[in-house]
């Protein structure tokens, strides 16, 4: 019988069932593996978008099974084993036994194929991914105590660390990945390995370290699993900046240094990748603008050295060109609000509507995530003024367009009226009138064009 958290990934129509049913026809074994498996233990079958199976076929043998099968099939993976497909919908991935280990200098693995799912599991990165279920029976494989491990909450390598740290570096990011998304502590030996180990992490390319940072930055448990990271010195091999706020005190803040606030306000953000990764980079120029002065330490412009500063590391890491910008710009703006103090004055919410553009929401949500001074007062300050910012936004935009901020005439207009030619001048104008929009707000094209005549017979 097969147990009740089984049920969906194994009903009579679906993809497991359809598999399990070509593979044993054809001679092969099939086992459902991976995060599918342990997710539906634990009762997260919500999560589950993908199915792996691992099975003693061949990657020619796979390849033409999931052919005859799937609506689509992907061989991107063929060389290292593995062969993708769609079936209605559903993605899968089957993988033939395998162990694959990086050479020391190497960032490809070596990939061997084994004969056995006992030596397939244990070459995955921890016991709770290294459960199977043998299909059709459903019969539990689970040689390495995964389950006992996902009962204690508990994160260990079914060998020894070394060996499955050596084996793909990666994993010793991944031990972190899942501390955030699980919740989970890691085994003491494997958190030792990690120490031992990082310099491993540079085999490893950047864009498979960035992925997996990704997942981790929107888990439900990130801070612990920065924590680790930065404990670890796992940090220091792609992301030193962030250790590197540690050593800043911040009396502005609760928090004995910059660090520990970062930490917080990541958490506290929304687990929208942005802006997880704008509050983890929002204070990393305060270790380059720290100036103590009879008013104590001050970080004047630490958002501008810090958008900077997010550029640079993000484009290290390969992310794409617009996930940067829009990163670095939250990084930028996420003090405009505090230059605001007196009040938001239909001038200053329409410049800091314009500046953040489409990021508004992205902006306020990681501004309020900012605070977290230890001054009730002054915590309470702020944000009553974020409130009022939101009020004044949205009063603003019942009385004018208040998200598409732009002079009545274009500059086509500005060179008819004005006889001129494509240049430098033309921009110059319309900056001028986007100018009088922000401070005055709408106005007609007869006001345009007086203003113009103004500005080029004083220009003239």
């Amino acid at each position: 019988m097969i147990p009740d958290r089984f049920q969906g990934l194994l009903a009579p129509e679906g993809p497991a069932r359809e598999l399990s049913s070509l593979f044993a026809g054809a001679g092969f074994e099939l086992y459902l593996v991976g995060g599918a498996v342990r997710d539906a233990m634990l009762d997260r079958a919500d999560r589950i978008d993908e199915l792996d199976f691992t099975t003693n076929a061949r990657p020619a043998a796979i390849k033409r099974l999931l052919g005859a099968w799937g609506d689509d099939v992907f061989a991107v993976g063929e060389a290292f084993g593995t062969v993708g497909a769609i079936k209605s919908g559903t993605h899968v991935e089957v993988t033939t036994f395998r162990s694959e280990v990086y050479r020391d200098d190497s960032r490809k693995p070596v990939v061997s194929y084994a004969d056995d799912v006992e030596t397939d599991l244990g070459r995955r990165d921890f016991t709770v991914n290294a459960m199977a279920l043998a299909l059709p029976e459903a019969t539990m494989v689970d040689p390495f105590g995964g389950l006992a491990d996902l009962a204690a909450g508990r994160l260990r390598t079914p060998l020894s660390p070394e060996i499955s740290f050596g084996d793909d570096p990666l994993r010793m990011l991944r031990l972190f990945r899942f501390v955030a998304v699980l919740g989970f502590e890691p085994d003491p030996e494997a958190v030792g390995a990690v120490r031992r180990m990082t310099d491993r992490l540079a085999i490893v390319s950047a864009e498979r370290i960035r992925d997996e940072f990704v997942r981790l930055i929107v888990g439900d448990h990130v801070a612990a699993a920065l924590e680790g990271l930065v404990d670890t010195g796992l940090a220091d091999m792609f992301l030193p900046e962030l250790a590197a706020l540690a050593l800043q005190q911040d009396p502005m803040h609760r928090h004995k240094d910059v660090l520990a606030h970062t930490i917080a306000v990541v958490a506290k953000t929304p687990q929208d990748p942005e802006v997880r990764l704008a509050a983890l980079f929002h204070d990393v120029g305060k270790p380059e603008t720290r100036e103590f002065g009879p008013d104590g330490v001050s970080f004047h412009h630490h958002e501008v050295v810090g958008a900077r500063m997010t550029k640079t590391r993000m484009k290290e890491l390969r992310f794409p060109t617009g996930t940067i910008d829009n990163v670095r710009q939250l990084v930028y703006l996420h003090m405009r609000p505090h230059t605001y103090a007196l009040g938001w004055s239909d001038r200053a919410v329409r410049r800091y509507v314009r500046d953040a553009g489409p990021l508004l929401g992205k902006l306020n949500a990681l501004v309020r995530a900012d605070v977290t001074t230890r001054n009730k007062k002054r915590r309470q300050a702020i944000e009553r003024r974020i409130d009022e910012l939101e009020v004044r936004i949205a009063e603003l935009r019942e009385q004018e367009e208040l998200d598409r901020i732009r002079p009545p005439i274009d500059g086509n207009q500005v060179m008819a009226h004005l006889g001129l030619k494509p240049g430098p001048v033309i921009g110059e104008a319309m900056d001028l009138l986007l100018e009088h929009r922000l401070d005055h707000g709408p106005y007609s094209e007869d006001e345009a064009y007086a203003l113009l005549d103004e500005w080029w017979n004083t220009r003239s």
